[in-house]
């Protein structure tokens, strides 16, 4: 399925007396990484919202293979691993400046109408676009 790779440096403010990444801010790498990656499919979720929806997410697994530290450059590889319905899931490797893999995570996002706070379909035109993607 679609892929997108994101960079971030990581920064101070991001890390522990040893200089190694909290493990609470790799939610916040894979928020960017999932914005990126719609941006780059020609959508940005600023209009997704003024649009009435909104992506809350439902579940969020991570498994830390070896630390990030300060400074370091981050390539954030988000998949999309299936066509979504209602929910959209997403698989992610974190790797190092070194091309180590360092974090994987997968993230289930629910697409909810913001007016009725219910969920619904994945709205047809990212369906389209994911689909031509695809071919």
């Amino acid at each position: 399925m679609f892929t997108y790779r994101s960079t971030l440096r990581v920064r101070y403010a991001e890390t522990d007396q040893m200089g190694v990444v909290h493990h609470g801010n790799y939610a916040s790498y894979l928020e960017l990484a999932r914005i990126e990656w719609l941006e780059n499919l020609g959508f940005s979720y600023k209009k997704l919202e003024a649009d009435g929806v909104m992506l809350p997410v439902y579940d969020l697994k991570f498994s830390f293979k070896s630390p990030a530290y300060f400074d370091d450059t981050l390539t954030v590889e988000t998949t999309l691993a299936t066509l979504p319905s209602a929910s959209i899931i997403f698989d992610y490797n974190i790797y190092n400046e070194d091309q180590k893999l360092i974090t994987t995570a997968q993230s289930t996002l629910v697409f909810v109408d913001m007016k009725t706070r219910r969920p619904i379909r994945c709205p047809e035109n990212i369906l389209d676009r994911l689909k031509q993607e695809g071919s």
